[in-house]
């Protein structure tokens, strides 16, 4: 249906909002809590509406009048709980206080982000920050492990190298610290330790290496890092390890470089202030918030009940199987449980030989493209190097997907409602072949595209702690795990946000180091709690900004009609303050869920809420086609004045009634002259007779001054060629006019 100008919808939002009982914005439904948690135990996917079933006392409790005002509705905002724990009797006793004092006033209310259009979601986000002491013997037996295992394994050969520390000697201790406060029913929350471990023997840091041998490995260069992510919801950041720095080698953004101007380098270098130190604590807290706690979405992802990653290996005469272990990339993506209940995820591989693939070879073909490069030998020798570009490829690909499915025999998808195919290039070829230069495989929107060859390794464009890093090309468990995050669940790249200052994707490598599938720099292929909640988090904000929207959509169209009192009857229009202000109630409840961090009954009431919305919308909508069906008795003239309420023998096509209720709800009349002259020529002629103008409501979008009411008689063939309007009578409602015969008055320009 027509819509009025913008500049019209928000005097009628307010005139909607007007029309009703002034009430509280949120109203306390006494009962409906349970009834919802027992329709939650009943029906846990929220395929029924659960409206039908509520009691009358609470019918009569949501038949309250609210405010219909779409602030209420972007208003909505998440609490995200963070505490810090502090592990190290080094930090001065005041440090808790400030570091409190200087994140809450750092941090206001700001919108969820996204790298696609549009790049703020209608919901907002806001830290429930705490710092706490963690417990005394945490520190001591950190400390304690830490300097026992630097005690039995080699200094590394260069006295400025840092010594390698697994991971698990200190994450087994957190994580043993964080269960037992889960266990004493500690509110949920995302911990975040921060440690300080004391003098240590030699300069350290953290590797995923299962012991130091594998670390200083020549062959095989790891990033040593002072950060992990635990697969539950804690993080720990040793500050004394390092100093260490890691980013791009050459040029580029994000580089962590090694001093102490950066927030992680806080205990090293020269002795600080105490505020300065626990302003860079507040810094480090703030990133991490940012990055890991509310990152932005990769791409907008509904909610869909089945799900199928769809493989194609595309492998030469003889398969290897060693770097790409299917085994290991579904296992760890289901480890995750990134799937909602309700929602089924299946993985289905295809082999294809490439012998065997005309479109394969020719994909490859028409995306090969090459590039030069100089390297200072005995000169600057000018080398040239190929690599695949991916978006030529996804595009042949994306145009031949019905012959790629014949050549592996594969059945229409219609059973599932999303697929993302991966197809994975496992050539025969000596040289390195990389997707855009750098990449091992790249999501896209719709597919995921991964390649290798019989290359084994090269040195990439980064370096981390002085040495260049080496990237394993064969091994592609990391790059598919990743890329298929990027595509199915619209998880962003550790290292990739979206900046609205910038209005550009940033790149910071700080936390793209330990437990993450992203990036260069790590090495693990298992999700960390940061990944697994992003996953759900993006399927939830995007059915949230969609619902908030479509609701905003309502009152904008209530306001076009003339508002509630106008549009809606009686009885529809109880039914729909009891439908808006049920779907106001979970939508509250959603944002209450999410803030607990309990992301399954946020989605329940999200899906319950559905229910409601399109309720909303057909009773809005079916109250408008009836409004406008009772236009039907209206008849436009050449001069630009419109009659309602006026009971004519003119029978107008619908052609011609499109078009006047496109004048008419463009909210300016006299620009009908403009559509006359599309009304074919009419013979007919028609009489009024003491009609009577008593409604104005729709009128009174545009300029009532203009409408005037008119004494005109006669007949002919030029009647209604000259103007028929008089401006100097205003008019008013419920004046009567004469009566009018006319002959081919529509039929001129």
């Amino acid at each position: 249906m027509a819509r009025a100008p913008p500049f019209l919808l928000l005097p009628f939002l307010l005139l909607v909002s007007s029309s009703l009982t002034h009430a509280a914005a949120a109203v306390a439904f006494v009962g409906l809590d349970s009834f919802l948690a027992a329709a939650a135990t009943r029906d846990p996917s929220a395929g029924n509406d659960t409206f039908g079933a509520l009691p009358a006392a609470l019918l009569r409790q949501l038949s309250t009048p609210s405010p219909l005002l779409p602030t209420r509705l972007l208003s909505l905002s998440a609490q995200v709980p963070v505490t810090v724990r502090l592990a190290g009797s080094s930090f001065p006793p005041t440090t808790g206080r400030l570091l409190e004092s200087f994140v809450n006033s750092a941090v206001s209310s700001s919108r969820f982000l996204s790298s696609r259009r549009p790049h703020r979601l209608a919901l907002s986000h806001k830290i429930h920050f705490e710092v706490a002491a963690s417990s005394s013997q945490l520190a001591s037996r950190a400390a304690a492990a830490v300097r026992a295992h630097l005690d039995s394994s080699a200094a590394p050969f260069h006295a400025t190298a840092l010594s390698s520390v697994p991971y698990s000697v200190v994450d087994d201790l957190v994580a043993e610290d964080y269960r037992a406060l889960v266990d004493t029913g500690s509110a949920p929350s995302v911990y975040i330790y921060l440690l300080n471990l004391g003098p240590q023997p030699r300069p350290y840091a953290y590797t995923a290496a299962s012991s130091a041998a594998d670390a200083h490995s020549p062959g095989f260069s790891r990033c040593l890092a002072p950060v992990w992510a635990g697969k539950e919801r804690y993080i720990w950041i040793d500050l004394g390890a390092g100093p260490v720095d890691y980013g791009p080698a050459l040029s580029g953004e994000g580089v962590l470089p090694r001093g102490e101007f950066h927030p992680l380098a806080a205990l090293h270098g020269r002795p600080r202030s105490e505020k300065a130190l626990v302003a860079d604590l507040a810094s480090l807290v703030l990133s991490a918030y940012k990055s890991l706690l509310v990152p932005s979405l990769r791409i907008p992802v509904h909610y869909e009940s089945s799900l199928l990653v769809q493989v194609f290996h595309i492998h030469g005469h003889e398969r290897d199987t060693s770097g790409l272990d299917w085994g290991s990339i579904e296992q760890s993506i289901r480890d995750g449980n990134l799937a909602y209940e309700g929602q089924s995820l299946k993985f289905d591989l295809n082999r294809i030989r490439y012998s065997d693939c005309p479109i394969c070879s020719f994909a490859v073909a028409r995306s090969t493209t090459s590039f030069t490069s100089r390297f200072l030998f005995d000169n600057y020798t000018l080398i040239v190097s190929e690599y695949l570009d991916s978006k030529r490829m996804r595009q042949v690909l994306s145009d031949s997907l019905e012959e790629l499915h014949k050549v592996a025999g594969v059945h229409d998808n219609d059973d599932y409602d999303k697929v993302v195919p991966v197809f994975v290039f496992d050539l025969d070829y000596d040289k390195l072949l990389l997707l855009d230069r750098y990449h091992q495989a790249v999501a896209f929107r719709d597919m995921v595209i991964a390649v290798r060859t019989r290359s084994s390794q090269t040195v990439s464009d980064y370096s981390c702690n002085g040495r260049h890093v080496i990237t394993m090309t064969r091994n592609l468990d990391r790059p598919i795990i990743a890329s298929v995050l990027q595509s199915m669940w619209g998880v962003s790249p550790t290292h990739q946000s979206w900046s609205p200052e910038h209005n550009a994707t940033v790149v910071d490598y700080t936390w793209s180091t330990g437990h993450t599938p992203f990036g260069p720099f790590s090495e693990t292929k298992s999700l960390s709690f940061v990944q697994k909640d992003a996953a759900r988090r993006n399927v939830l904000l995007t059915t949230m900004n969609y619902t908030i929207t479509s609701a905003i959509d309502v009152l904008e169209s209530m306001a076009a009609h003339g508002g509630e009192n106008i549009l809606l009857r009686r009885k529809r229009r109880v039914e729909f303050i009891q439908r808006w202000n049920l779907l106001n109630y979970k939508l509250e409840k959603v944002v209450s869920a999410m803030s607990r961090l309990d992301y399954n009954k946020a989605m329940y009431f999200l899906r319950s809420s559905d229910h409601d919305l399109f309720a909303v919308h057909t009773l809005v909508y079916q109250a408008s086609q009836e409004l406008e069906a009772s236009l039907l008795n209206t008849v436009i003239y050449a001069g630009c004045i419109t009659y309602v309420g006026c009971r004519a023998q003119l029978n107008l096509s619908s052609f011609e009634m499109s078009i006047f209720l496109n004048s008419a709800f463009a909210g300016y009349l006299p620009q009908t002259v403009k559509v006359c002259k599309f009304i074919p020529k009419r013979s007919t002629t028609c009489t009024f007779c003491g009609c009577a103008v008593h409604n104005m409501s729709m009128l009174e979008m545009g300029n009532s001054e203009d409408i005037i009411p008119l004494n005109t008689q006669g007949s002919g063939e030029n009647n209604l060629a000259k103007p028929m309007i008089q401006r100097k009578d205003r008019f008013q409602a419920g004046q009567q006019c004469g009566s009018i015969h006319f002959c081919d008055a529509l039929s001129q320009p």
